[in-house]
């Protein structure tokens, strides 16, 4: 959303925001960094900028409803993520001496218009967990047979030694016969 600054920057105190941005991913691109995520329903979007003597502040609270899976088990995960955005707004001319890495710090002003939608991409890619989990304690899928081991054990060998420890093991199970 491209936002008109132009009465802030004549000396109006406040501009409310408060929209809908819609967030398309690709949940099958694994180079996305949302791999795996769909958000059915576009991100709300509430805040303010504020000006005080020439010093403007944007302040912006979202909320995107997700889908996704438990990153053990699979099972399927709905959910809604919150996040906040703060950050200085400033007209480009006025940050042309800065140095390219201190201009992340500000929401930058062109031509009297503000697009705020890439700022709030970059942190939801930024806050947004990597993973999530049905539960804390969950104990996701055997290896080698795939059950949800939330749901039970399963029946494969409990105790498979790797074949380079076996001697070791051979002079273990001694060990125990001895005594």
């Amino acid at each position: 959303m491209k936002l008109d600054l132009r009465p802030l920057l004549a000396g109006e105190r406040l501009l409310d925001i408060d929209y809908e941005l819609t967030v398309d991913t690709d949940g099958e691109d694994t180079a996305d960094f949302l791999y795996g995520v769909s958000f059915p329903s576009p991100m709300k979007v509430k805040g303010d900028i504020t000006n005080t003597a020439g010093y403007m502040r944007m302040r912006l609270d979202a909320t995107i409803d997700y889908h996704t899976m438990c990153a053990r088990c699979l099972k399927a995960l709905d959910g809604s993520f919150t996040f906040s955005l703060e950050k200085t707004v400033a007209p480009k001319e006025v940050l042309s001496d800065l140095d390219e890495d201190k201009l992340d710090d500000y929401a930058i002003i062109e031509d009297g218009f503000l697009d705020i939608d890439e700022h709030l991409l970059m942190e939801l890619e930024t806050e947004f967990p990597l993973r999530f989990l049905c539960r804390e304690d969950c104990k996701g899928l055997c290896q080698k047979c795939g059950k949800d081991l939330n749901e039970g054990e399963c029946d494969c060998p409990k105790k498979e030694i790797d074949p380079r420890l076996a001697p070791l093991q051979r002079l273990l199970d001694e060990m125990n016969n001895k005594k």
